[in-house]
């Protein structure tokens, strides 16, 4: 048994999506700043053993990316043929081919430096009303990756072509399905167990005490997708405002912890924004809700 301290660090952080490579767990996050202007750059944590955690700052060149004005923020990887590839949002854009959106980068090491992949953003325009942000990269058994995105309430869902460069077009040439669930904000996750595949998404208002998180189950990577109930909301004893998340299976075992950022009790800024990990109950169609807490016993 050990125990796991939330926050995981003190640092404001948000925005969290987790990994396990070559024996560490990686969790890379947005630099939680209310002035989200001032977010210009990707951190991750690095740690063996989910206890202890490195913090590494700044892991993307973005002098790559000149079109970066501001707003970097809500990071997915994932590794295909020995690459890492980054995919982030910047800029905000409200508007098509304004410059920015999701940009994706591409490293040797999951710790990067993570550099330029192309010459520009790899989705720059609003399809099927979805702001580009909140990416979400999910590699399926037979090794196809899917891009889950979107903002506004409209979630989006295409496949990476085979040198991650851009999406494979379906058979009506469009590049995204939409798969919007009810009561959708933001954030989408997607976790695969026993062949069901389970859908989270953000809900609420991110700023205050009614963010939290919803889930759908499906046969298909492409749902239909119905929400079945919240699993996440703020806790007047622990804290508020507790969304956007990724979540770490552990190695070996069928353990599987949610990875999320909350408000602590009494803040008045909206980025004052901390990492936390709890358990997730998660098998046969159902996530239970979980419970926030400020110390996680895990097995």
């Amino acid at each position: 048994m050990k125990t796991i301290n939330n926050p995981i660090v003190p640092n404001w952080y948000a925005d969290p999506e987790a990994r396990y490579y070559n024996g560490k767990y990686y969790i890379y996050v947005t630099q939680s700043i209310t002035d989200f202007h001032k977010q210009l750059n990707i951190d991750l944590l690095v740690s063996e053993d989910l206890v202890n955690w490195e913090v590494k700052t700044n892991i993307i060149e973005m002098n790559d990316f000149p079109w970066m004005r501001n707003a970097v923020w809500a990071p997915t990887v994932i590794e295909k043929d020995g690459k890492y590839y980054l995919i982030f949002a910047t800029n905000n854009i409200y508007e098509d081919n304004e410059g920015g959106g999701l940009e994706i980068a591409v490293s040797d090491s999951p710790e990067g430096p993570f550099r330029g992949y192309l010459d520009k953003a790899m989705i720059g325009t609003i399809i099927n009303g979805a702001q580009p942000i909140d990416a979400h990269l999910f590699k399926d058994d037979d090794g196809t990756v899917y891009l889950y995105y979107g903002g506004w309430g409209h979630c989006n869902v295409g496949i990476m072509n085979d040198d991650m460069t851009g999406l494979v077009p379906f058979e009506d040439g469009s590049l995204v399905k939409e798969i919007t669930p009810d009561d959708y904000v933001e954030a989408p996750c997607m976790i695969k167990k026993d062949g069901l595949y389970y859908f989270i998404w953000s809900t609420g208002d991110w700023m205050d005490e009614s963010y939290g998180v919803n889930y759908g189950v499906s046969e298909s990577p492409f749902g239909p997708f119905k929400k079945i109930d919240r699993i996440l909301e703020a806790d007047e004893r622990i804290a508020t405002g507790p969304g956007h998340n990724g979540y770490i299976n552990i190695e070996g075992t069928d353990e599987y912890l949610m990875v999320y950022h909350r408000h602590p009790l009494g803040t008045v800024e909206a980025g004052n924004r901390l990492l936390c990990i709890d358990r997730m109950n998660i098998g046969g169609g159902r996530i239970e809700p979980i419970l926030m807490t400020s110390q996680c016993v895990i097995d």
